[in-house]
């Protein structure tokens, strides 16, 4: 039933983005999917991190993220940022990107972007919740239509981390 798991699983409505943090002159990238607004007052949003990533500790310092919103047709950035660590490479380098009000990068070419400072964790079995208040944001492609999670396939690997059966 792995499979059937993984495929249960990917019939939630999830976005595909790419979370930039950064603290000093450290900085980095990873793709996520599991981003969503929890409150309207204030606007908050989650973010489900595994500790182990590489951005983990950045994020940790800063207490500060940045959420782009990748649009449908930007599988090879979701790829990207999804596939390589930043402990081995710059995976900024290769993408246009400015830095937020609280210094962690935007990728330009995103549909949109929100900049969040961490008000509160919580540790959530293998990953942790980070709860972040969205202090900025803009849409940067009006005409655009957002990459869903659904369309990535198992590019992520993530089908044989669900399990055999429920």
């Amino acid at each position: 039933m792995g499979n059937e798991t993984a495929a249960l699983f990917r019939t939630l409505t999830l976005g595909v983005y790419v979370v930039g943090v950064a603290h000093g002159e450290q900085r980095d990238a990873f793709t996520a999917a599991w981003i969503m607004q929890v409150s309207f007052e204030p606007l908050l949003l989650v973010l489900s991190i595994n500790p182990q990533h590489a951005s983990y500790p950045l994020l940790r310092k800063a207490r500060t993220f940045a959420v782009t919103v990748l649009k449908r047709g930007q599988l090879d950035i979701a790829r990207h940022f999804g596939t390589k660590s930043g402990r081995d490479v710059d995976k900024l380098a290769s993408f246009p990107w400015r830095r937020a009000r609280s210094g962690a990068p935007v990728l330009q070419d995103g549909l949109a972007y929100f900049d969040c400072e961490v008000t509160a964790t919580m540790k959530a079995g293998d990953h942790e919740l980070v709860l972040g208040r969205v202090v900025d944001g803009r849409i940067l492609d009006p005409g655009g239509a957002p990459l869903v999670y659904a369309e990535t396939g198992d590019m992520d690997g993530s089908s044989a981390l669900y399990p055999a059966a429920l």
